[in-house]
């Protein structure tokens, strides 16, 4: 078989590229996004460092981390790609999606819309299952 139409990757080669990239690059081929639920990011007007929410844009990409919380025992955090914190997934949405991020999977949310409404920021986001 010619070694340049072969679908493999040698060992070799994937040490260099994981010592190089790191693992995630390695399976971002692999990985796809399951869509399960639009809701909204809850808590943005009680934020410390409200200049985050100014920063944000229709289709960035968010990290939902699981969060010990006295108030609410299911919290997931919103956070952005540089991990500042801009909300949670409200209460009423996070059973679900806090048994699964327990159970080892991986969530993540897009920005859908932004919208102001006085002082309060809203934004809708879209939850994603990642699958390998």
């Amino acid at each position: 078989m010619d070694e340049n139409t072969e679908l493999t990757i040698k060992q070799k080669d994937l040490v260099t590229l994981v010592s190089k990239n790191g693992i995630g690059d390695v399976l971002k081929p692999l990985q796809k996004e399951i869509y399960l639920f639009d809701t909204y990011v809850a808590g943005t007007s009680h934020l410390e460092d409200k200049e985050v929410l100014k920063t944000l844009q229709i289709n960035d990409q968010l990290i939902l981390r699981r969060e010990d919380n006295k108030f609410d025992k299911k919290a997931i955090l919103v956070l952005t790609q540089d991990q500042k914190k801009i909300g949670y997934v409200p209460e009423k949405d996070n059973v679900v999606f806090s048994r699964l991020m327990d159970a080892g999977k991986l969530l993540t949310a897009k920005i859908l819309n932004i919208s102001e409404k006085g002082t309060y920021t809203h934004i809708s986001i879209g939850i994603y299952l990642i699958d390998f």
